[in-house]
């Protein structure tokens, strides 16, 4: 399966590819949507340069599914609206294409990838390079975005191994006399 991560940002998006077959994870690809060169004061160009750039992917590397961060509330919030309408086109850029989209928590992605939810950027980036046998770090950018597929990878695994064991006649939920 190959999952595609995203992780929206309205100045620099991060994206991030791999494949997996079973358990084992391969990197294919990752880097950043920037709209820094934009013209700062407006916004929808901004947004369709991220809509653009993330149907481009989709089309250069045909994923399976897509993990999207999911925004947090921050202290700021217009910063907090910002951010979703940048999550709102670069899942409109998934849906556009056809791509089934699953979202995660950064929170999630900390526990999936490092073991630990308050993990800070360095410890993904680290473990993201590890886990993926990197030659060097990524970006923080595209490490979120890598770890956000794992992320995923990790959970349908998990779910299919669940479904695998109910298929054969297992119940969590013990029987009780009649």
């Amino acid at each position: 399966m190959r999952i595609l991560g995203i992780d929206p940002g309205l100045q620099t998006t991060g994206y991030g590819v791999i494949d997996t077959q079973g358990q084992s994870l391969s990197y294919v690809a990752s880097g950043t949507i920037s709209t820094k060169a934009a013209n700062t004061k407006n916004l929808p160009e901004r947004l369709k340069i991220l809509f653009d750039g993330v149907q481009e992917i989709c089309r250069t590397y045909q994923p399976d599914v897509a993990s999207v961060e999911i925004v947090f509330v921050n202290v700021n919030p217009q910063s907090t609206l910002l951010l979703g309408q940048a999550r709102g086109a670069c899942i409109t850029g998934l849906v556009s294409c056809d791509v089934a989209v699953a979202e995660y928590s950064a929170l999630q992605l900390k526990q999936a990838v490092v073991g630990y939810g308050k993990a800070a950027k360095s410890q993904v980036q680290e473990m993201v390079m590890r886990l993926l046998k990197l030659p060097g770090l990524p970006g923080p950018d595209a490490a979120d975005a890598l770890g956000l597929a794992i992320t995923h990878a990790h959970s349908n695994h998990s779910q299919r191994r669940l479904a695998d064991s109910t298929a054969v006649g297992y119940s969590a939920r013990p029987r009780l006399p009649l």
